[in-house]
């Protein structure tokens, strides 16, 4: 495993705007990520900045006063500021934001980024790097690592671990992620170190010359062999959080291969477990947990479309085993493949040796095995 090693970190108070992203049209990403809060307010003292309240300013207030002193702020930061006592008249604390302000009054307010901005900062971090070269880096995320800052979780993300990681990250846009993962899924990303690779892996999504494949474990039995899965998935309109199949979402195709199905006893009670392989076609938000819970059997673990906890899993039964790509420099076709993580090893082998054989040979490559011990 290798780490990261520190990068200066780049303060801004407003939140930047690769330049890159201009450059490249962005594809579907292949998984949403959905994080909850994870910002560090402290992280910068940010700007003192002071004025006295003219005669326009008579009766404002407080927070329409601060929008004119601080322009590059929204009105709701500047409120947050107010709430977090950052913000004095005439020296006075001040945590109202219509307190109505008088002419000759000095206000100061110290300026603290948003945490938009926060988010695009390095971050050292050990990263399970399984290759890496001059163009790109293939990575393995763990379950629980966040792709990409998002509302509510600004910080501790893979991408700001990759601006610590190396300096061309900074200007290339999402600092050269080309597709993620969801939190809770685990496996193996490609990560463009340069804007030449970037633009050829992003076209290469979209053409669907990538090629992804993933261990899954959902509730139900299922007959063993091939399911062509061959919805369309959009938004749901009734929950933001989720995907649904819809005649108005976007094309979208899984094929997904049951490897084996058996009862699985725990806790007193016995409930039937099936093994999966799936190859996306298409990189949709949710695809694969969308798909398999649209014919009856919804991940282990995954509480939002359906599923349970099982086998020991508090977290979704989802696993990037195996990418293959075109080098976008040298052309050569490259396969990387990473093994089970504990948590899913211990499920998977649960199920017995000829699931789990069943599955290595799904996995087998001239690039590489996955590996089940």
């Amino acid at each position: 495993m290798k780490r990261s090693a520190p990068a200066a970190a780049r303060q801004s108070l407003t939140p930047p705007q690769p330049g890159a992203d201009a450059l490249i049209e962005p594809v579907e990403l292949a998984e949403e990520v959905v994080a909850d809060d994870g910002a560090d307010g402290a992280a910068d003292e940010g700007e003192l900045r002071a004025a006295s309240v003219d005669t326009d300013g008579h009766g404002q207030r407080l927070d329409r006063w601060l929008v004119a002193l601080a322009p590059e702020f929204s009105r709701s930061h500047l409120q947050l500021l107010i709430a977090q006592a950052l913000v004095r008249v005439d020296g006075v604390v001040q945590t109202s934001a219509s307190k109505k302000l008088t002419a000759g009054q000095c206000v100061e307010v110290q300026l603290r980024p948003t945490a938009q901005s926060a988010a695009f900062r390095p971050e050292p971090m050990a990263l399970d790097i399984v290759y890496e070269d001059a163009q790109l880096l293939v990575v393995n995320k763990p379950a629980g690592l966040v792709v990409h800052p998002a509302a509510g979780h600004w910080s501790g993300t893979l991408l700001n671990g990759l601006l610590a990681h190396h300096p061309g990250a900074a200007g290339l846009a999402r600092a050269g992620i080309v597709h993620r993962l969801d939190k809770d899924t685990s496996g193996l990303m490609v990560v463009a170190k340069t804007l030449v690779a970037q633009t050829a892996l992003v076209r290469a999504i979209a053409a669907r010359e990538v090629r992804r494949e993933y261990l899954a474990l959902a509730h139900g039995r299922q007959p063993d062999g091939l399911t062509v899965i061959d919805r369309p998935i959009g938004r749901d309109p009734v929950s933001r959080v989720r995907m649904a199949i819809h005649a108005a979402g976007k094309p979208a195709r899984t094929d997904a291969t049951c490897l084996g199905s058996l009862d699985a006893s725990e806790g007193g009670r016995t409930a039937p477990v099936s093994a999966w392989h799936c190859r996306l076609h298409s990189g949709r938000t949710h695809q694969i947990r969308v798909h398999l819970a649209s014919i009856g059997h919804p991940l282990l673990a995954d509480g939002i479309y359906g599923g349970r906890p099982q086998l020991g899993l508090q977290r979704q039964a989802l696993h990037a085993a195996r990418l293959a790509f075109a080098h976008p420099a040298s052309g050569e076709w490259r396969v990387f493949s990473a093994a089970l993580p504990a948590d899913l090893e211990v499920a998977w082998r649960a199920l017995g040796d000829a699931v789990a054989r069943a599955a290595a040979t799904m996995l087998e490559t001239r690039g590489g095995d996955a590996s089940f011990g």
